[in-house]
């Protein structure tokens, strides 16, 4: 519990560090007047690649639960293989389109150019 709250508060520091340096630099840009579309899309791609990266991870850690709780029920009882079988089948689908969801959002963030739809 010490160790989460410290882990915690260290990066409730490095974020609130890290925050003067972007709004400055926010700052630099609107006084000139000009935006670097370059650097928005690295963001965007950073971000995409994390929120995918994130999605894999959550649908794997479920899909290894499930799997699991099925394993088990069935060493328990190996007469209800059949109703546990498919009864984690349709949760791993569910469970899978969770990331297939997460993967349209990345694409549609990392392929729709906003500057063509609201110009700058």
């Amino acid at each position: 519990m010490k160790k989460t709250i410290i882990m915690l508060l260290m990066s409730l520091v490095a974020v609130a560090l890290a925050a003067p340096v972007a709004l400055a630099e926010e700052a630099a840009a609107a006084a000139t007047g000009a935006v670097d579309h370059s650097s928005i899309y690295s963001y965007v791609a950073l971000g995409c690649g994390l929120g995918i990266g994130l999605a894999a991870l959550g649908t794997g850690i479920g899909q290894g639960i499930a799997a699991n709780g099925a394993v088990e029920g069935i060493s328990r009882n190996p007469g209800a293989s059949g109703k546990i079988m498919t009864t984690m089948i349709i949760g791993l689908a569910m469970i899978e389109s969770l990331a297939i969801y997460a993967l349209v959002v990345v694409l549609i963030m990392l392929f729709v150019n906003p500057y063509k739809i609201f110009p700058v």
